[in-house]
């Protein structure tokens, strides 16, 4: 049977991709159907045929996977943040290691299994942020929630399962304060409209919380109104703060920011050390899935008084200043300035002075600490998704470490990455995996490498 466009199949699903979706075979053909779980066995409707690859939405589930659940969200399906929560969790985290190790094998040719997969004790109400659009529907509705999969439709949705409780009663005061200020709300076809996301940020440790509007405009009015009704709802909100970003753009924040009421920056504390985290800082979103990788890659750099560690992509600096007490000396490198001026005053905050930052690329910072005579003895590696560049791997093999710490969000780039380490006489000793974003498709990895 030739498979074509709205075809009517029995599929069983075997597999999970590490984008979520189900995957089973017909006729020896790969069919992948979003929203299926291994073990289903599905009636398939086709709405997509390729050369070597077909895709299906579930019509009918004829016998579900002792794996699938019952999704507690009620937009989970919609919305573009939880794939996994019609998945038991206990199998999500076995899916995840498993993807760590399958991108290990068959990108990096490694023959290594991955330790036992970290995850915190509980799975909900875990970001201590959240940037919600805002919009308003065809029939005069706010809509305030998550951009639907692939698009930028908005899902409504202010009981996030993801977010603090709280988040949900601050999202309505704002909604309110709009409708009787008169707020317009942004539509990115016409680049019309004032407000344009909430952005609300909560510290775990100290319970302060932050509340950023993101608007079109350089001001708003009655911001009196809304910083007395904001603080009455919540007494821990003590930072209020306009983001100006008047660009017809995708991107969220704008470089510019207000503080209309309090601080502009909240306090959180994350391995012991205190962090100030304004509207443009950046600070993990999971801080006790933050400590469980932090403390894996604190293990696998094995520091002593003795050693220097050097953290590469270092951003605000939270990795290396982890790891400060442990070291002789901790230097950081990121090319972004703002994040390493964030960085000192970080090490400022908590008194720390075996800690320097350096704002280069890594090549440049090399060329510095060769200069000076320095080798450090590990170096820490905190890319983005994309994974590092093959400078920056060349740079890392040319300083000599003893260690290479590499902490990963992408499986497929760090399998790449490892094996051109391999290949220049880096060995991949330990890896471990951590769940950092429950019921979403994102698992982080740690990476022991030895010369």
């Amino acid at each position: 049977m030739v498979l074509k466009k709205n075809d009517e199949i029995t599929l069983e699903i075997t597999a999970l991709t590490s984008q979520g979706s189900g995957v089973g075979h017909f006729e020896k053909m790969a069919i992948f159907v979003e929203g299926a779980v291994t073990g289903d066995k599905l009636l398939v409707h086709i709405i997509k045929v390729k050369s070597s690859y077909a895709v299906g939405i579930i019509k009918k589930i004829l016998k579900p996977s002792c794996y699938r659940i019952v999704s507690d969200c009620p937009v989970s399906d919609k919305c573009g943040g939880c794939s996994y929560r019609n998945i038991k969790y206990e199998y999500e985290l076995e899916m995840k290691k498993q993807i760590v190790e399958d991108a290990l094998q068959r990108i990096g040719g490694l023959d290594i299994e991955v330790d036992e997969i970290l995850s915190i004790d509980d799975n909900n109400h875990y970001r201590n942020k959240g940037q919600y659009p805002v919009s308003m529907d065809n029939d005069g509705k706010t809509l305030i929630g998550f951009y639907a999969k692939r698009s930028h439709r908005i899902i409504d949705c202010r009981t996030c399962l993801l977010a603090p409780k709280e988040f949900e009663k601050i999202l309505n005061v704002i909604e309110h304060w709009a409708a009787q200020a008169g707020i317009s709300f942004y539509d990115e076809k016409t680049g019309k409209g004032i407000l344009r996301h909430i952005y609300l940020r909560k510290a775990y440790a100290t319970k302060e919380t932050m509340v950023c509007l993101v608007i079109n405009a350089e001001s708003v009015p009655k911001k009196d109104k809304l910083i007395a009704e904001l603080t009455k709802t919540d007494e821990t909100i003590c930072s209020v703060v306009l983001n100006i970003n008047k660009k017809n753009t995708n991107v969220i924040l704008g470089g510019r920011c207000e503080t209309i009421y309090g601080k502009d920056y909240i306090e959180d504390i994350l391995c012991g050390l205190h962090f100030r985290i304004s509207a443009l800082s950046f600070f993990q979103v999971n801080p006790k899935g933050t400590e469980l990788l932090y403390n894996k890659a604190k293990e696998y750099a094995a520091l002593d008084k003795g050693k220097v560690l050097l953290d590469l992509y270092c951003g605000t600096g939270t990795i290396g200043l982890s790891m400060q007490g442990n070291a002789k000396e901790v230097i950081g490198v990121e090319i972004i300035p703002e994040a390493i001026e964030n960085a000192k005053e970080n090490a400022r905050l908590n008194e720390i002075t075996n800690a320097r930052f350096i704002c280069d690329d890594a090549a440049g910072a090399a060329k510095k600490l060769l200069n000076e005579g320095l080798r450090p003895d590990v170096i820490v590696l905190d890319p983005p998704r994309k994974g590092c560049s093959r400078e920056v791997i060349d740079t890392v093999v040319f300083m000599r470490p003893e260690r290479v710490v590499y902490v990963s969000c992408d499986p497929a780039t760090l399998a790449r990455d490892c094996k051109i380490f391999e290949e220049l006489g880096y060995k991949v000793q330990k890896v471990t995996a951590v769940d950092m974003f429950p019921r979403t498709t994102h698992v982080e990895t740690v990476v022991q490498l030895s010369k």
